[in-house]
């Protein structure tokens, strides 16, 4: 018989995060606990508004899989007991844990995977004006961090890149525009980006709007965020997307994000590898998904004012795997 806990936590935020479709001061995460014969794993999801989800119904959801948990509910079970979603990944990641716990493995072990020793990891430069926006990417560059991650809304863009690229020349670039442009003056866009040698760009109209890229000659590969949750999803992606970001949080838990991104890789989809805001355990959880991914966005707790004591380290643009996270 086994003891489940579930509980939500809220973590401040050191700057707000601002997106296109909005600011955020902390990261609101629900923690699944599943202890068995004395041994405990833990899970980590973050709902997330955009696709219906709330603290309280991601609670409820879980609450109603309890009975099932308790006698011992398989994470292959899991994945017809519940949608994909953060209920799905908080227990699917405690349900990894506690097998890693366990069986006393490691969890690249138990997943079939290599474990990296670090691995470079996106900084996110949020929505602010060129000045701000430029002088952000500064201090990431200087303290480390290679890879940056420019959130774009549906204005400013040219000064706001313009800027960025100025104050951080052999900075590699990715975009994320969340959704908020439209298919109108997209070539032009996506011309600029490459003019600035910016190396891809994620997500820049909104999910159910696909159709509008199929056939669409564009100069930097163009990624699917939102529009990407789990293996069904990629059908329809072929011909207008050249890569799919998989976040735990979307697909459910990593044993679908493991499978999602080998189906990826047979179709032809590069990986990028992302988070939300979080902390350290979502990132842990997510790790056996870096061999196969292109590009890592795992920068969650570098945002948070202080983070649950970690096993691996995001900082500067790195994820250090320390040794406490290979037991």
């Amino acid at each position: 018989m086994r003891t489940v806990k579930t509980y939500p936590e809220a973590w401040p935020l050191h700057t707000p995060f601002v997106i296109a479709r909005g600011s955020r001061t902390e990261a609101r995460v629900v923690v699944v606990e599943v202890e068995e014969a004395g041994v405990k794993g833990t899970g980590e999801a973050t709902p997330y508004a955009r696709y219906g989800e709330s603290e309280a119904l991601v609670l409820k959801q879980i609450a109603t899989l309890l009975p099932q948990l308790q006698q011992g509910l398989t994470r292959e079970a899991l994945q017809q007991a519940l949608p994909p979603g953060a209920a799905r990944n908080a227990i699917d990641c405690a349900l990894w844990d506690l097998a890693v716990n366990q069986q006393q493995q490691t969890l690249w072990q138990l997943s079939g995977t290599a474990m990296p020793s670090s691995v470079v990891t996106a900084q996110t430069v949020s929505i602010d004006t060129p000045e701000a926006m430029a002088s952000s990417a500064l201090a990431l560059w200087q303290n480390g961090a290679t890879l940056l991650k420019i959130k774009l809304d549906n204005s400013y863009i040219t000064e706001r890149l313009m800027a960025i690229r100025a104050a951080v020349p052999e900075a590699t670039l990715i975009v994320d525009a969340n959704e908020s442009w439209q298919a109108e003056g997209l070539a032009a866009r996506c011309q600029l980006l490459a003019d600035l040698q910016v190396t891809m760009l994620e997500q820049p109209l909104a999910a159910g709007e696909d159709a509008a890229l199929a056939n669409f000659i564009h100069p930097l590969p163009i990624c699917a965020d939102e529009s990407c949750h789990t293996r069904d999803s990629l059908p329809s992606l072929r011909g207008r997307y050249e890569m799919v970001n998989i976040k735990l949080d979307k697909a459910g838990g990593l044993t679908e994000a493991l499978a999602l991104a080998e189906a990826a890789a047979k179709m032809g989809f590069e990986v990028m590898l992302g988070c939300m805001l979080c902390t350290s355990r979502a990132i842990r959880a997510a790790l056996p998904l870096i061999p196969q991914a292109r590009y890592a966005d795992l920068d969650g707790p570098t945002w948070l004012a202080v983070d649950v004591e970690p096993a691996i380290e995001v900082q500067s643009g790195k994820v250090i795997i320390t040794a406490s996270a290979a037991d």
